[in-house]
């Protein structure tokens, strides 16, 4: 490209860049705001209109440290669930040969189209009513803890493994797990840390199951926690607005953090490469 291409393709990255970052600031600033301003103006405050009361005072209404390990726990036990039968599945639907394969495939495939909200209330039943799992980190997790599109991620990448690597580790006397620990699952990290991202964003941010399955505030996962603060106390808050901004920050960062520090590892891995031609 000539210098002028390069130029201009930088300026258009940088204010798409800009743009899209624009509303991660706002919720920043909004959050710090002693007064809150509507205008356009509020983008660029005065330093002496920003301050941490709208966080002391929205901790003082629900504990954010408590909502955030409810939110943790909650996201670790699905990803946890969702790594360890994603890769199971996925490794049987793509390197064992049984009668069914393609039929649970299709399944897998199928269950991408029904709505979990269709779900819910047979699930609410079974899980709140059958296993008295209500007010329970396991009555949240058990739902999701089982991810279709991991599976189908994960049967993708044991695809692209070299079938003789397989071979030539059974002939050296490797069961299927060791297998599986040893030779595939290292050739498949970048699987690894796209399932855990993608899986990571869902029930961090989810609200309704959560919501229905929880009563006990302790329980409750930071994304439930504000939208109850929402709904019942935030009008009493000397600034609303700024509160509801301080706990959107708080849950937001996490996941920020989160895609900052494992974003460069995703980078594609030459796994025909322990094949000699």
């Amino acid at each position: 490209m000539s210098r002028f291409q390069t130029v201009l393709r930088a300026i258009v990255l940088t204010i798409g860049a800009l743009a899209f970052l624009f509303p991660f600031y706002y919720m920043i600033i909004g959050s710090l705001q002693t007064e809150p301003n509507p205008t356009p103006a509020g983008a660029f405050p005065d330093p002496s209109n920003l301050t941490l009361d709208n966080y002391t005072q929205i901790n003082e209404r629900i504990d954010l440290l408590q909502g955030l390990v409810n939110s943790g726990i909650f996201t670790g036990g699905v990803i946890l669930g969702t790594i360890v039968f994603g890769v199971l599945a996925g490794y049987a639907l793509a390197v064992l040969q049984w009668r069914g394969r393609g039929v649970t495939f299709a399944l897998a495939l199928l269950v991408q189209v029904v709505p979990f909200q269709l779900l819910m209330i047979p699930l609410y039943v079974m899980i709140a009513r059958d296993f008295g799992l209500a007010d329970n980190y396991l009555g949240m997790i058990l739902p999701f803890a089982i991810n279709s599109t991991a599976v189908i991620i994960f049967r993708q990448y044991f695809l692209q493994v070299p079938k003789e690597l397989f071979d030539a580790a059974r002939i050296d006397g490797a069961n299927e797990f060791r297998v599986l620990t040893r030779i595939a699952l290292p050739l498949v990290r970048p699987a690894l840390l796209t399932v855990v991202l993608l899986t990571f964003i869902g029930p961090w941010n989810e609200f309704l199951w959560p919501f229905l399955i929880t009563k006990e505030a302790a329980l409750q996962p930071l994304a439930v926690s504000l939208a109850n603060y929402i709904s019942n106390v935030a009008a009493t808050a000397s600034n609303p607005f700024g509160a509801v901004l301080a706990g959107a920050v708080v849950l937001a960062v996490p996941a920020v953090v989160l895609f900052i520090v494992f974003q460069r590892y995703f980078t594609s891995t030459n796994i025909g490469s322990g094949v000699k031609g």
